[in-house]
């Protein structure tokens, strides 16, 4: 059963060979943005590597740049393909490479989809990343003389002040680290030592963050320490005045900030999967149409184009039946390899 059955006289297989060279050029510059996009949020993404710890987040960057660069080669072959159907003499050079062509230029089409998908359902995994990275993040932010972690604190405190959050999933998850380096506690105060002893794993714990919680547009000087002690300030009561610290999570800011890039590039790389379909779509039209022409003597007659010369599930089984057989016999060959192995 033939699918889209179009109609195309001379004229109209000029214009649909000149509209489509537009178009694949189009596609060609759609294809750049596409993998300028995946580095962009690559960068991004390496930049706060401190403190995210799941490098699956990375498989959205690197789709985008894998077919962003796809897209480069299909729009190219594409556009050469729309200048040789203009001479009926030209096109049928091509009539072996059509066929794997388009089902090359489906999967990378079908993956660019892909990639949007999770640009769009990156949330979970994402937080998750930051959950685990944050926690890590804090609880070596005293470990500057440590190989590896001398830039922790350094991270952090440029984190915070950039994103302007405090924390993991709040301020509070500074109380329940100890974020001063041993190197600077007096052990011999009387103060230290209670606090020491006080905690069963021996660890100096405060009410109280780093400076880089510390919001600026405060009127009042930053509070840091003895958060919880309203008698150690004037005029403060922890329960009921705004501290004027950032009460918002490091992780939910960058959640925030990630998802929204994800979704703006999501958009973006979405409008680019409708161009690049429309090419190929607008390619198979050319081509069936070009093909009724091969060896006639007057090459301006009307020729019938279609999208699909069978249905839907009969084309996608006569591309997926030579992969099956393909990996079947890689399996029997494989097992006959380990048997043979097995008896010597």
């Amino acid at each position: 059963m033939v699918v889209m059955k179009m109609k195309f006289p001379f004229q109209k297989r000029v214009q649909l060979a000149k509209g489509l060279w537009l178009l694949s050029l189009s596609g060609t510059v759609a294809g750049a943005l596409t993998f300028s996009l995946g580095c962009i949020l690559k960068t991004e993404l390496l930049r706060r590597a401190e403190v995210m710890d799941n490098s699956n987040i990375h498989v959205v960057p690197n789709t985008l740049m894998i077919v962003g660069l796809a897209s480069l080669g299909i729009n190219y072959f594409a556009s050469k393909i729309c200048q040789d159907a203009l001479d009926a003499d030209q096109f049928p050079r091509w009539k072996k490479f059509l066929k794997p062509y388009f089902a090359i230029s489906s999967f990378f089409t079908v993956l660019m989809l892909l990639a949007v998908i999770m640009s769009f359902a990156m949330t979970g995994s994402l937080e998750f990343s930051l959950k685990l990275g944050l926690r890590n993040g804090i609880r070596f932010y005293k470990d500057t003389d440590t190989p590896g972690r001398c830039f922790q604190k350094q991270n952090i405190d440029y984190l915070q002040m950039a994103f302007e959050c405090c924390g993991n999933n709040d301020f509070r998850d500074w109380f329940e680290v100890q974020w001063i380096s041993n190197r600077y506690l007096d052990f011999n105060s009387k103060e230290v030592k209670d606090r020491i002893k006080s905690n069963v794993d021996g660890r100096y714990l405060v009410d109280g963050v780093p400076f880089s919680c510390c919001n600026p547009t405060s009127p009042r000087p930053c509070i840091q320490y003895q958060l919880t002690n309203n008698t150690a300030h004037y005029n403060y009561d922890y329960q009921t005045e705004e501290l004027n610290i950032y009460l918002r999570g490091c992780r939910e800011a960058l959640v925030n900030y990630y998802m929204g890039l994800m979704n703006t590039i999501g958009t973006a790389v979405l409008s680019v999967f409708l161009l690049q379909g429309s090419v190929l779509v607008s390619l198979r039209f050319l081509q069936t149409s070009m093909e009724a022409v091969a060896g006639k003597e007057n090459t301006e007659i009307e020729t019938e184009g279609y999208l699909l010369e069978k249905g839907v599930k009969e084309t996608v089984m006569e591309f997926v039946d030579p992969l099956m057989k393909f990996l079947l016999f890689t399996n029997k060959v494989e097992e006959g390899e380990s048997t043979s192995a097995a008896t010597t």
